[in-house]
C-alpha cells in the first residue's frame, strides 16, 4: 500500500547557524539521527531512553512535537518547563539545524530532535509511551484533492492515540478555519479521546503554547486561531 505523506519537503534557505549545528560535533547531542536528507528512523523504538543520562532522566514527563518548523516555540517551551523532556520531529533541515543551534546556545538538557516522518516513528514506539503530543499549525492541505494528506484523520489518530499514556494529551492548533472544524469533527468522533472543552467546543488558547510571529501576524490581519486539546481515555 502506498503511504500518503502528510508533509512535502521544500527547499528553503539555511543560515550559517543552522548549518553549523548540523555539522559541528558540539551540537550532536541534540540530533538523534542523520540530519540531512530523509531521516533514517531504524532502531528508534524508545524515546525515553534518549534521556537516560540527562538530569531529568527517562521517567520525566515527555512531550513530542510533530513538525516544529524552525523550533522557536519548542525551544521556548523547553526553557519554560525544565523538568519535562521534549522531542521535536521535523523533516526540513533548516528547521532541524536552527532548533539544534538554539538548544545548544541555551545549554538545554531536556530536548532532542529527530529527522523523519512522525507517523512512521510513532508506529515504532511502544503503547502508552508519551505524555503529550502537539501539532501546531500543520499544513492544512487546502485543496480538496489533498485532504487525504491532512494529518488529523481517523487512521492517523489511531496511531497517535496508541502511543499516548492514559490521560495523555493530543494538542493541536490551526489558523485555517476549514481545517479547524475538520479536526473538531474527526476528533470528537474518535473513540478513545475526550475533548477537554466538551464536545463541539474549541479550547481557549492555553498560556503554555508560545505565540509565534506567524500567529501574531495572522491575528493582526484578523485571522482566527483555533486550539483543540484531547485526553486519552
Amino acid at each position: 500500500m502506498r503511504i500518503v505523506n502528510t508533509f512535502m519537503k521544500r527547499r528553503t534557505h539555511m543560515n550559517k547557524n543552522a548549518e553549523q549545528a548540523l555539522t559541528d560535533p558540539k551540537f550532536a547531542e541534540y540530533l538523534v539521527n542523520n540530519s540531512f536528507g530523509d531521516g533514517n528512523l531504524d532502531g528508534i523504538d524508545d524515546l525515553r531512553v534518549l534521556f537516560a543520562d540527562s538530569p531529568n532522566g527517562s521517567n520525566a514527563p515527555l512531550t513530542v512535537e510533530i513538525g516544529f518548523g524552525l523550533g522557536d516555540s519548542l525551544i521556548e517551551m523547553a526553557i519554560a518547563d525544565p523538568t519535562r523532556n521534549f522531542i521535536g520531529v521535523e523533516v526540513h533541515e533548516p528547521g532541524i539545524g536552527k532548533c539544534a543551534y538554539m538548544a545548544g546556545t541555551q545549554n538545554l538538557t531536556n530536548i532532542k530532535i529527530i529527522n523523519g516522518d512522525a507517523i512512521q516513528l510513532l508506529k515504532q514506539l511502544p503503547e502508552n509511551h508519551i505524555d503529550r503530543i502537539q501539532l501546531y499549525f500543520p499544513d492544512p492541505w487546502r485543496k480538496k484533492r489533498h485532504f487525504k494528506r491532512r494529518f488529523v484523520s481517523a487512521e492517523r489518530m489511531a496511531i497517535v492515540t496508541r502511543t499516548l499514556k492514559p490521560g495523555g494529551w493530543f494538542h493541536t492548533a490551526t489558523d485555517w478555519e476549514h481545517y479547524a472544524f475538520w479536526m473538531l469533527e474527526v476528533l470528537d468522533n474518535f473513540a478513545g479521546l475526550s475533548n477537554q472543552a466538551g464536545t463541539g467546543n474549541f479550547t481557549p488558547r492555553p498560556d503554555f503554547r508560545p505565540m509565534t510571529k506567524f500567529e501574531r501576524r495572522g491575528i493582526d490581519r484578523d485571522h482566527g486561531v483555533w486550539d483543540l486539546i484531547y485526553t486519552k481515555d
